[in-house]
């Protein structure tokens, strides 16, 4: 657990999955990006699904759901994830149950992100949250309920439609404060709606910018993924913030590094790196 001033943060993992490596490194050379991480036969590289829980103000915050296990065998193949979600095994794991979430933070709506959001009964979707208000930028929803030929293999329309039949679902119109501390930031880039969760007291920040900055490998500006539908909002968006963070000393909590799952960024030979941060 890490302390955010009077925020406590809380981590586990709830899946790995494989992707092209080309899919998260967009323009950037196999040549450069495999040394960071090697691919296998098929050109995947493994990305973890970490997932994170904020308590303060006696309320919990889970910052995306990941893949869950109420996944198609197409869904299953699109991520090549075939074991199952460790949500429950995780959330026990740092001592919460699905019953104890208030807020469910969606960064944007894709899959990976989606997923474990629901849950399996009777062959029924229904809602594994269903006591937390399901936090979602409104250009993100009207996204997702039209997605076209790029975008429909990683949207779950069966998903939204249980989340929204069980009236748990809370859209914004861009920035938002949810709790004091605690606001939405709507970020664009990778995909319409796509928003970052800003964690802000007592001298320190913490920030959750999803899939702007998966991996610890994606603060370089030009390291951007190749599904962002909007990658020059990315890049204007990175050249803003990194140096930002650099300077004031913000922990990133990274959606898809293997190894870092919090960092802090410091300059090392010339170059900035994020740091591990100790979560224990």
């Amino acid at each position: 657990m890490l302390k955010v001033g009077r925020f406590e943060v809380f981590h586990f993992v709830e899946s790995r999955f494989h992707l092209d490596g080309g899919t998260m490194f967009g323009v950037i050379p196999k040549i450069m990006w495999q040394k960071l991480i090697p691919a296998d036969d098929k050109n995947l590289i493994p990305m973890d699904n970490n997932l994170y829980v904020v308590r303060a103000h006696g309320k919990n915050i889970l910052l995306d759901t990941g893949l869950g296990d109420a996944l198609t065998e197409q869904d299953r193949k699109v991520y090549n994830c075939w074991t199952a979600s460790n949500m429950l095994p995780g959330l026990k794991s740092i001592g919460f149950t699905p019953d104890d979430i208030d807020f469910v933070f969606f960064s944007h709506l894709h899959t990976d992100h989606l997923g474990g959001a629901v849950r399996l009964e009777n062959g029924r979707k229904l809602p594994l949250f269903r006591k937390a208000r399901h936090l979602i930028q409104k250009k993100e929803w009207e996204d997702a309920q039209k997605p076209d030929e790029r975008t429909g293999a990683v949207y779950l329309p069966d998903d939204l439609a249980a989340l929204e039949e069980a009236k748990l679902v809370e859209l914004f119109d861009g920035e938002a404060q949810i709790l004091l501390g605690l606001r939405l930031r709507l970020t664009g880039g990778h995909t319409p709606g796509h928003q970052g969760c800003i964690i802000s007291d007592g001298g320190s920040t913490l920030v959750y910018y999803a899939d702007i900055f998966p991996s610890r490998f994606h603060i370089k500006t030009a390291y951007v993924a190749g599904v962002d539908l909007f990658p020059r909002e990315t890049m204007k968006l990175k050249r803003e913030l990194v140096p930002k963070f650099a300077s004031e000393g913000t922990l990133i909590a990274f959606d898809h590094d293997l190894q870092v799952k919090i960092g802090r960024l410091e300059e090392k030979d010339g170059r900035l790196t994020a740091a591990p941060v100790n979560l224990n």
